[in-house]
């Protein structure tokens, strides 16, 4: 995998599958932004990624805990979904400064709410519309 590409993905089964690609490339300490409007697949990249890391059952959306944390073959995983915080200081109060300091591997969905409490991510995912399935843009922000 090439984290400088764009990729058309033509279904789910696909942008599963390219979740289980980056899990395999990925050092167990990253910051992943992953960017897009509602229902383009976010959450579905991550269950991809969770999943091949090693999660046994159900990956649920933290859409309305905020984050889900994974324990998976000695890797710690947190699943963040900040679409429903309207002011970033809410962020405090969930922990995330100290979340963000771990050696862990940190998927962001909705980075954008988090405005000024997010260092720069390692990896940086934009997914699009693109009728019948996905754009994928991979980029590491320098």
């Amino acid at each position: 995998m090439n984290l400088e590409e764009t990729r058309y993905l033509c279904d789910e089964e696909a942008m599963l599958g390219f979740g289980s690609e980056l899990a395999a490339i990925l050092k167990g300490n990253e910051l992943i932004f992953l960017i897009g409007e509602i229902g383009v697949g976010k959450t579905t990249l991550a269950r991809g990624l969770i999943g091949a890391l090693g999660c046994i059952g159900r990956v649920k959306s933290p859409t309305y805990t905020l984050v889900e944390p994974y324990e998976l073959q000695g890797n710690k995983l947190y699943h963040f979904d900040f679409y429903r915080i309207e002011n970033p200081d809410e962020l405090d109060f969930i922990g995330l400064e100290e979340m963000l300091q771990e050696n862990a591997i940190k998927l962001v969905e909705w980075p954008e709410h988090a405005s000024g409490k997010l260092p720069t991510a390692d990896i940086v995912i934009n997914i699009t519309e693109s009728l019948p399935g996905r754009t994928v843009e991979t980029s590491r922000p320098k």
